[in-house]
């Protein structure tokens, strides 16, 4: 798949920073979100981030389970891109 939006500024919070110090690889993560593979989100939210991506508009929000307790949001928004846990939101 190619690439359907550009991060621009990237930035990942503390937490996600702490989950990266002990060994996750949030590269794959990173890639879907680029791709449009939203990962685990409702079909309305994955059509409205397909709808912000053809109106080069909108924040695009996507979500990814890393285990059953620790899940991991990318959020692309006016040229910046987040990775956070949803409690940092």
């Amino acid at each position: 798949m190619r690439i359907l939006i550009s991060p621009g500024r990237l930035y990942a919070t503390a937490g996600v920073n702490h989950l990266i110090s002990q060994g996750l690889d949030i590269r794959p993560l990173l890639s879907r979100h680029l791709r449009g593979d939203w990962g685990d989100i409702g079909d309305d939210d994955k059509l409205a981030n397909d709808d912000a991506v053809r109106m080069h508009n909108d924040r695009i929000l996507s979500a990814y389970a890393i285990t059953p307790d620790i899940k991991i949001w990318i959020l692309t928004d006016e040229g910046i891109t987040t990775i956070l846990l949803p409690s940092e939101y």
